[in-house]
């Protein structure tokens, strides 16, 4: 909680513009896996529909997603990350590594290692608890950053 904590108040202060922690985990989800619709993001965090749909509709009011026709041919519509939204969630993931890389800098390279084998652990762990995957490759880190960096590298 302090950790997160520390990243909400440099996003204060250091850009106002920095994106909500709805609309950062939206637009994660997405980046990961590509366009999905309303019913898919609401599958994926385990939501009810109106508010993913609440979510999103924000998201389109700001330009940072758009509506598309789905690409594998299916009759719902999929919300895309636009460039803008891309580069704002690009500028947020590297406040926020930027965020851990202050908290563990005098951490020993073996002291991040363990540290974030044992967050990987720990969010698979949560993951089949829940019952909900994040879609990675094993040698992608959360949010689709690649692993075996420096946490202080990573997005979460």
């Amino acid at each position: 909680m302090l950790l997160s904590r520390h990243q909400v108040l440099a996003r204060r202060e250091r850009d106002p513009e920095r994106l909500d922690r709805s609309a950062y985990l939206l637009l994660c989800r997405i980046d990961t896996q590509g366009p999905m619709s309303i019913g898919q993001l609401a599958d994926a965090f385990g939501l009810d529909t109106s508010t993913v749909n609440r979510q999103t509709a924000a998201l389109l009011r700001c330009g940072l997603a758009e509506r598309v026709m789905d690409p594998d041919g299916g009759t719902a519509r999929k919300l895309r990350i636009t460039d803008e939204g891309g580069r704002r969630l690009r500028a947020d993931r590297e406040i926020n590594r930027s965020c851990l890389a202050e908290v563990v800098a005098d951490w020993s390279p073996e002291e991040v290692r363990q540290l974030e084998d044992a967050l990987a652990r720990l969010n698979r762990s949560a993951e089949a608890v829940e019952g909900r995957h994040w879609p990675r490759t094993e040698e992608e880190g959360a949010c689709g950053s690649q692993g075996g960096s420096h946490p202080g590298q990573r997005s979460e």
